[in-house]
């Protein structure tokens, strides 16, 4: 038996713990939440109740803005000028697709479970702790490198809108390396500005949402309209330098794919709204409305503001900082002001897809994550949780908690430091890095909820066998994975086709013995994925083809971030978890020998 003292009370007792690793691991990975222990828990253990003062429109508005403003502006003259050509628009639509099709999985968790944890608490009632917390420390890792990347792209479009050169408003500094010398002190200034105001109540900043949202809505209309009003429809198919690659696919069909991948990014914002599910008045009917009609608008939005701007200028001359501004302001003599409306609008939109992310995003997911430790330790009680708060010491308890008040309501602490964190990041590190590690981090989330939306309907604990879902779930990927590194790395000819369909219909023969074999064993009571299990498939399917678009330093910055949580999770939280669940045993007790006494007198 181990000892029941603090394992981070002195030097000794964390090597003892240490030592103890293996057996602990062993004991807290596995474990599965419920959804009960994440309604009462998580709320408890995360300060006062949030306020249920949102409805779907509000949803819709806070959806939109979350995506509209940030990827669009910041990702789209990089993609069609690398990557996709003037068929940027149809990467739009692949990535839009596969966004649909991820929102439906998030949406039928959020119904069902309305918490503020997100993703970590869907897959913590879904597959084990360890996997929650993997997905949690990706999320806030992902959370941290978009708003910072947006905050640097916001420089650009300001510095458009003054017709000022970016270069002027950034300084490098030599003796750091490539890719994290470039300073900028416009960003960190706007990422602290927008942690001050999330201070706020959440109606509050739902209405000022609503209203940017609103003006920026119609900046977008604005700039479609003079797109294809201006436009050249010879753009389409004809670049300004007859050395470059010609064609209205330029790249090829797999250049779209990988644009795809790059531009999924301007589709972030949506699973940040649904950790706001905690504060949705009529969840089954708003949450459901208010995701998907947000993804289908902002879907049609940047199929219009691409093809535009793909009418505007020849790929290759296609600006990529600030693309929709630089096409104007490139062009005829006479719409420079033109320019600089486009670069005023792009920077309100980016303001407002930074405060919508910074207020619901991954702040909430932190005290999710903060409750690992504390699940054990009040198995039964809610209100015991107060208890389990203090087993860990103030730092992770003052972080972990959300820190809010029966006035602001919002998660005060963990927004407060990941926002300074965010500042840090956005102050030197340059825009491709940051994109190419939220493109993987996004991905794969994604692709772990939709597995984890076909695993909760198959398999019941206790009273379904899972190995058959699981096969299922492996073979799937398996095949996807196949097919993806088919696509990149066999060499074109007449075998090619052939082969990927072979791995296409070998992957649709698994999905349809799987369907006939197996038969669901719970339905949700509200809400859940239509034509289970093709549409989650799809969903993990696109996925995995998007990541396979990904460069090799983007999985290489994936790979250690990943392992710096391993170290995290092994050399901290299985330990606190540990150390809470004796904290637990010990009060329950104490209890009950009083109880005994008071008899005996």
């Amino acid at each position: 038996m181990e000892t029941q003292s603090s394992s981070f009370s002195t030097v000794q007792s964390y090597l003892h713990a240490l030592a103890h690793t293996p057996h602990r691991f062993a004991r807290h990975a596995p474990t599965v939440s419920s959804s009960y222990e994440e309604f009462s828990q998580v709320k408890a253990c995360s300060g006062s109740d949030m306020r249920k003062t949102l409805r779907w429109f509000d949803l819709v508005g806070l959806g939109i803005g979350g995506m509209v403003g940030a990827g669009v502006f910041v990702t789209t003259g990089r993609v069609t000028h690398l990557y996709a050509g003037p068929a940027v628009f149809i990467s739009y639509a692949i990535a839009g697709l596969c966004a649909l099709l991820s929102a439906f999985c998030y949406t039928e968790f959020a119904v069902h479970m309305p918490v503020a944890g997100g993703a970590f608490s869907y897959l913590r009632i879904t597959f084990d702790e360890f996997a929650a917390f993997m997905t949690g420390a990706n999320l806030i890792t992902e959370y941290v490198m978009w708003n910072a990347a947006v905050a640097r792209g916001l420089t650009s479009y300001l510095a458009s809108s003054m017709g000022i050169s970016t270069v002027k408003w950034r300084f490098v500094l030599p003796f750091l390396p490539s890719g994290f010398n470039e300073i900028d002190l416009v960003a960190p200034a706007v990422v602290l500005i927008i942690t001050l105001i999330i201070y706020y109540r959440t109606r509050e900043t739902s209405i000022v949402n609503m209203i940017l949202t609103a003006l920026h809505i119609l900046f977008i209309a604005f700039v479609i309209l003079m797109g294809f009003w201006r436009g050249d429809w010879n753009n389409f198919t004809r670049p300004a330098n007859p050395q470059n690659p010609s064609g209205f696919l330029p790249y090829g069909v797999s250049g779209v794919f990988n644009g795809a991948a790059m531009v999924y990014l301007s589709y972030i914002g949506y699973d940040a709204v649904l950790t706001m599910a905690e504060e949705v008045r009529n969840p089954v009917k708003d949450i459901p409305i208010g995701v998907s009609g947000s993804v289908i608008i902002v879907t049609i939005l940047y199929y219009l503001m691409a093809a535009s701007m793909s009418m505007l200028l020849p790929y290759d001359m296609i600006d990529v900082e600030a693309p929709f501004s630089a096409v104007f302001g490139g062009g005829k003599e006479g719409w420079e002001w033109v320019a600089r409306v486009i670069g005023v609008g792009a920077s309100f939109g980016i303001v407002t897809s930074l405060l919508v992310a910074m207020h619901s995003g991954r702040p909430t997911t932190w005290p999710a994550m903060h409750v690992l430790k504390h699940r054990s330790s009040c198995p039964d009680l809610p209100d015991k949780l107060g208890t389990c708060a203090s087993s860990d010491g103030p730092m992770w308890s003052r972080l972990g908690s959300q820190g809010s008040t029966p006035i602001t309501s919002t998660p005060v602490n963990a927004s407060a430091f990941l926002g300074i964190f965010k500042a840090a990041i956005s102050l030197f590190t340059d825009l491709n890095v940051l994109l190419n590690m939220v493109s993987i981090g996004t991905l794969f989330v994604f692709y772990i909820v939709s597995n984890a939306v076909i695993y909760r309907r198959y398999v019941v604990i206790g009273t379904t066998k899972p190995w058959l879902t699981l096969s299922f779930l492996c073979l799937f990927s398996l095949t996807s994975i196949i097919f993806t590194l088919l696509w990149h790395f066999t060499t074109a000819g007449k075998p090619k086709p052939f082969v990927l369909a072979a791995c296409a219909a070998m992957a649709l023969s698994i999905l349809q013995v799987f369907h006939c074999m197996v038969p669901q064993a719970m339905k949700p009571a509200f809400w859940g994925v239509p034509f289970m299990p093709w549409l989650p498939s799809m969903s993990i399917f696109l996925n995995v083809f998007l990541l396979g678009s990904l460069d090799r330093p983007s999985y290489a910055r994936f790979g250690f971030f990943s392992c710096l949580a391993v170290l995290v999770y092994v050399l901290y939280s299985v330990h606190a978890s540990f150390d809470a669940e004796m904290e637990g045993q010990k009060n329950v007790e104490e209890p009950e020998e009083s109880e005994e006494g008071s008899q005996k007198v």
